[in-house]
């Protein structure tokens, strides 16, 4: 009986809480929806036991990248990144798990293709550095900034999924 035994402790476990939990802006941006690479981006993170919690597939206008971009706009690359952008969809999630910021930063590799490690997104899809396939958040705070422009109220959802007790370890009550 140990296998039901720890069967039935598992779905007694505590629920993660939002409180252990970030949510990250991922953009997959415009060569990775005209490549055809959206699912197996987002395979990538499901796989790793991270949870899309808000998805949505638009067209960035040149004020929206205009104010998610400001940080770089005294940077010379700035306008064409603004023109990339806006050039054709995007799809814009938002991503949820314990330490997500840090662990989609991992997933996604370098910025640039031509020197991001294989096994990472940018390095398995992308040789550019230009075109570089994804945008992530680089802090909590900035993902908290980021998820506003994106999504509006409702639109990132709060939902259990029952295989985040094979995800986390929460034998301490916190996930680990």
């Amino acid at each position: 009986m140990p296998c039901r035994t720890r069967f039935f402790a598992i779905l007694a476990a505590p629920q993660l809480t939002e409180n252990n939990m970030e949510t990250s802006l991922i953009i997959l941006k415009p060569d990775a929806v005209q490549r055809g690479l959206m699912g197996r981006i987002i395979s990538r993170f499901e796989e790793k036991g991270l949870q899309i919690v808000g998805a949505k597939l638009t067209q960035i206008s040149p004020e929206l990248a205009a104010e998610h971009y400001k940080d770089h706009a005294a940077r010379p690359f700035y306008p064409g990144l603004v023109k990339f952008m806006t050039s054709s969809p995007v799809l814009v999630l938002a991503i949820r798990g314990n330490g997500a910021v840090a662990i989609c930063r991992n997933l996604m590799g370098a910025t640039f293709g031509s020197k991001a490690a294989g096994g990472t997104i940018r390095g398995d899809f992308g040789v550019s550095n230009s075109f570089n396939l994804i945008h992530g958040s680089d802090s909590p705070e900035a993902a908290v900034r980021e998820l506003s422009l994106f999504f509006n109220k409702g639109e990132v959802l709060d939902f259990k999924r029952p295989s985040d007790a094979w995800v986390y370890d929460m034998s301490s009550g916190t996930a680990e």
